[in-house]
């Protein structure tokens, strides 16, 4: 609500569900820069990334999945895998092999385990959330306003 306040709700909204369109970039003086988290010591603040669009995230995710995560599939072990919602979007995106514009639709909602079954070639077969569907859309319902006033 704090930034839909500062920048408008349409603003916000085009930031968290454009395709490449990233939200203002943290200054290194902030002090929600990744630099001042104890778990990037060592790592050089020009290397950490203070702000990112879909696009950005799909370019630093997907390598790892495919040659982390596919190699384990084909391998026919069954993964879980934990993530936060834009990454978990950029993951529906290259699976489900949506358009820019198509995801942007996608209201992904936190906290219900999303389910993945896959083809031999890794093609999605089908997918489901592990909740009543009542709460998935009580949830989903809840994302919607978050870029509310």
């Amino acid at each position: 609500a704090e930034t839909a306040t500062k920048y408008g709700e349409e603003q916000v909204a085009i930031w968290r569900r454009s395709y490449d369109v990233a939200p203002p970039l943290l200054e290194l003086s902030d002090p929600r820069h990744p630099s001042n988290d104890s778990k990037y010591k060592g790592i050089s603040p020009s290397d950490l990334p203070t702000g990112e669009s879909l696009k950005d995230t799909i370019e630093r995710f997907i390598p790892y999945w495919k040659s982390e995560v596919e190699p384990q599939i084909t391998k026919g072990k069954k993964i879980i895998v934990s993530l936060h919602s834009n990454s978990l979007r950029a993951l529906i995106k290259y699976l489900d092999n949506l358009s820019s514009e198509e995801i942007m639709k996608v209201n992904v909602p936190y906290c219900i385990p999303l389910v993945y079954e896959l083809d031999e070639n890794l093609k999605p077969i089908k997918h489901y959330y592990l909740a009543p569907d009542e709460e998935v859309q009580r949830v989903i319902e809840g994302i919607k306003n978050q870029t509310k006033k």
